[in-house]
């Protein structure tokens, strides 16, 4: 395994990474906004909000058009001249679309930053005549999601139970025959690889590819208090393992302190690593 590439720095908490167009798409938390990097780390900010909003910044991906989702208190659509409208009245962390334009978000309806105690998490779907319905439900704070290159399961991370749980896709967009896919890892932004595994956090400064079951297949360690937000497969080949990566120090009460985050040091860093197994699937 090759060592970490520095490709960007500078960031406040970079997550949801995307491989479209032929750049890195992620979004850049604390400033609340969305950017797309080049191979070469050249990069361009391409939608933006207030950066004392709490509007926008969790998570991205397109609709089947090509125009960008974004999500946050509501789900937002940006239109071909740049502006943000509403697409759909529900908010949302994460967020992805399948092959068929369903609209996959979930949620919890709790203030985590706030340290309100933790509530049931959600997956809802918005489908493409703008029906928006429960699909899943008691999700452990969800976060990353995943679709196979099926369209045919949904894998997504339950951070506080360490696990990845996958469902089957019925052909309405519902969700069915939930399961663990793996456990005993510390899940946020995950993506999925041309042999079904999964590449995701394992804990503070540590990612891991495992396999459905639990096996972990390798294990890349980073610098120490670094916590691994997300992981994209990307690059020209999508052989490309993207890990975005910040300090994280909650206070000592697990409160996490927004004004220190948005006003202290930019720590967060995109690496690159090269990989055997490229990447496939949504997003």
């Amino acid at each position: 395994m090759f060592e970490p590439e520095l490709l960007l720095s500078g960031l406040g908490i970079p997550e949801s990474p995307r491989w479209h167009d032929g750049r890195l798409w992620f979004c850049n938390w604390i400033d609340r906004q969305v950017v797309a990097v080049g191979m070469d780390g050249a990069a361009e900010v391409m939608a933006t909000r207030d950066p004392g909003s709490h509007s926008m910044g969790y998570s991205i991906d397109w609709l089947p058009d090509g125009r960008l989702l974004v999500t946050g208190d509501k789900l937002r659509r940006q239109e071909p001249d740049g502006s943000l409208v509403v697409h759909a009245e529900q908010g949302g962390n994460e967020i992805v679309v399948d092959g068929r334009g369903n609209i996959y978000l979930n949620g919890a309806d709790f203030d985590f930053v706030a340290g309100a105690p933790p509530e049931p998490g959600y997956i809802k779907v918005v489908t493409p005549d703008g029906r928006l319905r429960q699909v899943a439900g008691d999700i452990a704070f969800p976060n990353g999601m995943v679709i196979t290159q099926d369209d045919r399961t949904l894998i997504i991370s339950e951070s506080f139970a360490g696990c990845l749980t996958a469902f089957d896709i019925d052909d309405d967009g519902g969700l069915s025959n939930r399961r663990v896919f793996a456990d005993g890892v510390a899940p946020d932004g995950i993506c999925l690889d041309a042999e079904g595994a999964v590449w995701t956090s394992a804990g503070m400064s540590t990612v891991v590819r495992v396999a459905e079951g639990g096996q972990v297949l390798q294990r890349i360690d980073l610098r120490e208090n670094r916590a691994p937000f997300a992981v994209m497969l990307g690059g020209p080949d999508r052989r490309t393992l993207f890990v975005l990566t910040a300090e994280w120090r909650p206070a000592d009460d697990h409160v996490v302190n927004l004004d220190r985050l948005a006003n202290g040091p930019r720590t967060g860093e995109i690496l690159a690593i090269p990989v055997s197994v490229p990447g496939v699937g949504r997003p």
